[in-house]
């Protein structure tokens, strides 16, 4: 229900809406792409143990997110 009413709002100021599932984002790096449960040192903070890239665990989640959304909509795009 919540994605229907995000979607018709979202069409009507022009903008679109694609559904990616989060499992797994928070765990993975957003800078190199390792991904393990040790990477969430806290509830809120992250710190990839391959590279050692941290950030607050919601942002990293969410580059990671934007970048499956966009990878979906590429391919949507390109077939």
């Amino acid at each position: 229900m919540f994605l229907t009413v995000l979607a018709h709002q979202a069409e009507s100021a022009g903008r679109e809406v694609i559904a990616v599932n989060p499992a797994g984002t928070s765990r993975t790096c957003a800078r190199c792409g390792h991904s393990a449960r040790e990477n969430r040192v806290t509830q809120a903070g992250f710190a990839c143990t391959a590279c050692g890239h941290t950030a607050p665990a919601d942002v990293n989640a969410a580059i990671n997110i934007l970048r499956a959304g966009l990878a979906l909509r590429q391919a949507a795009e390109a077939a």
